[in-house]
């Protein structure tokens, strides 16, 4: 894997989500795990401890998101290819990361419809840029 997220630092993003808040009057529902959009990742990543859909949410939100990143970096290392995303080392804390994607995502509402894999990745480009 190249420098950069580790998995560590993507399951700890998930898992910290949880702490983060929900839009006040949002729950989580079965719909949310269809994960059409980014508002959805972004609703399962913040179940708040409580709901019922909790753990359900949280390890589902971990697995994509984990599964996306490592994806990602494979593909781009088989192909020769730049990597979309390229943080400091060493890499932001967990907490810091889940409440920038969550926060950057709640104040960016156009980007709450976008396919939820193309949502992430656009928020991880813009926090951590690769350069150029």
């Amino acid at each position: 894997m190249r420098s950069g997220i580790g998995t560590a630092c993507l399951i700890g993003l998930c898992l910290a989500a949880a702490a983060w808040p929900a839009a006040p009057g949002l729950a989580v529902t079965e719909a949310n795990f269809l994960v059409k959009t980014t508002g959805d990742l972004i609703d399962l990543c913040a179940t708040p401890k409580g709901e019922p859909l909790y753990t359900a949410a949280v390890n589902f939100c971990e697995g994509f998101m984990v599964g996306a990143y490592r994806y990602h970096t494979v593909s781009a290392q088989a192909e020769g290819g730049k990597p979309l995303v390229c943080p400091p080392n060493p890499p932001p804390s967990r907490n810091e990361t889940v409440e920038r994607f969550i926060a950057w995502g709640r104040g960016n509402p156009a980007v709450m419809d976008k396919p939820p894999v193309e949502g992430m990745f656009e928020f991880l480009a813009q926090a951590y840029p690769c350069p150029k």
